[in-house]
């Protein structure tokens, strides 16, 4: 009986630890995210330890917006093209997703957790992508500021 209870105990904490997002927390998103790991449902993590580029996230109060990919130059400043998705922050059944669309396809992702500095997003495939809040780099001592 008594380890039934610590069990049911256990498992209680858990899910109730899990971070519930609300809608004031989509202006989290915006800035910079830099991908740290990906956890597979049945394989090791993948750890990424440089990365060629960030994601980049403009969310406005409509919970709409956008999602490019950027590469970070030494200097500070960032490569970017054209392309871009759209996305959109849906709140539903206790849950959160960012649904993207492209001229080409559409898909979602379930938003596990957002902080300050912390992103984790988990697609159809149970991969778990694990992000850390970054910014630019500048590496050549200028003094200058990056905007």
């Amino acid at each position: 009986m008594k380890n039934t209870f610590s069990i049911l105990f256990i498992a209680f904490f858990f899910v109730a630890c899990q971070q519930k997002i609300n809608p004031a927390d989509v202006a989290k998103l915006n800035g910079y995210w830099e991908i740290e790991k990906v956890s597979f449902e049945k394989e090791k993590d993948k750890d990424y330890s440089i990365n060629e580029s960030y994601d980049y996230f403009k969310i406005d109060k409509n919970n709409k917006g956008i999602r490019k990919k950027v590469m970070p130059q030494l200097d500070g400043t960032f490569l970017v093209n054209d392309a871009y998705e759209n996305v959109a922050v849906r709140f539903a059944d206790d849950k959160t997703y960012i649904d993207y669309s492209t001229p080409f396809t559409k898909w979602s992702e379930e938003l596990i957790t957002l902080k300050d500095d912390e992103l984790v997003l988990l697609n159809a495939e149970k991969k778990e992508y694990h992000y850390k809040k970054t910014g630019p780099i500048n590496l050549l001592g200028d003094g200058k500021k990056v905007k």
